[in-house]
């Protein structure tokens, strides 16, 4: 079998790499073993505003203008929605906080964003003395779903083999890599925490955070925004909401924890009192790097093999970014940019 790329790996990073691809015409092969699901547990939302200081995400504007026509793109592809539209309401804990806000509406990259005032209303089952903080113009990727549909695409269109990469059955020559039975250009690494079995890229120095979510069930909360305090509570409609997240940097199991659950449970019940049911408590591993930024480039030896990774917390807003630097630097030799380049570490 010939084709231009292999992917390893289909979470975000490997989504991305793969409609950059098809987008360009270029055919390929993904290898996926459903070993890494920090994808499909990820919360999803899309924020260009760091809440807890009121201050601008990296790069935020720049990456939803490409990310947003990505995933519409994605679904008038696969036919679904993909998409949801929702407002983040930031629960103030003080009078300083409220202030803090006031003096962030300003900042040039958030006055669009931020509402300049303070919501006084009461909604039923919230504590939010001092009110809230209103977000605009931000949501949330439905990523399991969009995952789901495009491993669909893919089966039927015999794109993906759900199969581990055998790196040992790997050969990297100078024009060509031979992978069994399988002949490409290149091969991109989208593995996420299995970057650390990966004998090419686990020199790079990833930092892997378990994260955890409670799927509950609150029928008297009646919200249609996010509400953020020490845990966000998003709707995901029939009166469920996905309530996380943890950040655990020692545990590096991917099975819910006694600890992660009562945790969310103690900070969701500072903030709501209405009677809730837990549906389900989901876990996953977040590959990220201690400067918050993902891993894109070239192996400095092995110039056919690429890594697309370490998309942390809001891989649904830079991975179709990352997605491009990677294929523009593979096809037309662009620099890919510097803060995100795998160059950064040798």
């Amino acid at each position: 079998m010939q084709v231009d790329y292999i992917i390893v790996g289909l979470g975000l990073a490997g989504l991305a790499f793969t409609k950059e691809l098809e987008d360009h015409g270029k055919s390929f092969l993904v290898f996926e073993d459903e070993s890494q699901n920090s994808s499909i547990v990820a919360g999803g939302m899309y924020n260009p505003v760091i809440l807890k200081r009121f201050t601008p995400v990296w790069n935020a504007v720049s990456q939803l203008e490409i990310a947003l026509p990505f995933y519409k793109e994605l679904e008038h592809k696969l036919n679904g929605k993909y998409d949801y539209s929702v407002d983040i309401y930031r629960i103030f804990k003080s009078i300083e906080e409220q202030n803090n806000w006031f003096v962030a509406c300003d900042k040039p990259k958030l006055t669009n964003y931020m509402v300049p005032e303070i919501v006084q209303e009461r909604y039923k089952g919230i504590i939010a003395d001092f009110g809230y903080g209103k977000l605009q113009e931000t949501g949330r990727i439905d990523t399991k779903k969009l995952l789901e549909d495009y491993t669909t695409y893919l089966n039927e269109n015999d794109k993906i083999r759900n199969e581990s990469f055998e790196y040992n059955a790997l050969i990297s020559e100078e024009n060509i890599v031979k992978y069994k039975d399988v002949r490409a250009s290149k091969v991109i690494f989208c593995e996420g925490f299995g970057l650390k079995k990966n004998p090419y890229f686990n020199y790079l120095p990833m930092q892997e955070a378990k994260g955890e979510l409670l799927i509950i069930h609150a029928p008297n909360l009646k919200v249609d925004f996010l509400i953020k305090a020490a845990v966000f509570v998003m709707p995901i409609g029939n009166d469920l909401y996905k309530v996380g997240a943890t950040f655990n940097w020692k545990d590096k199991t991917m099975n819910p924890s006694k600890e992660g659950k009562l945790e969310l449970i103690e900070k969701l019940e500072t903030c709501i009192t209405c009677s809730y049911k837990i549906i389900d408590h989901i876990a996953g591993i977040r590959p990220t790097t201690k400067d918050r930024r993902p891993l894109v480039g070239i192996h400095p030896k092995h110039k056919n093999l690429a890594i697309l990774n370490g998309l942390g917390t809001r891989g649904v807003m830079i991975a179709p970014t990352a997605a491009k630097e990677l294929f523009n630097s593979l096809e037309k030799g662009t620099e890919i940019d510097s803060e995100i380049s795998i160059d950064r570490f040798q």
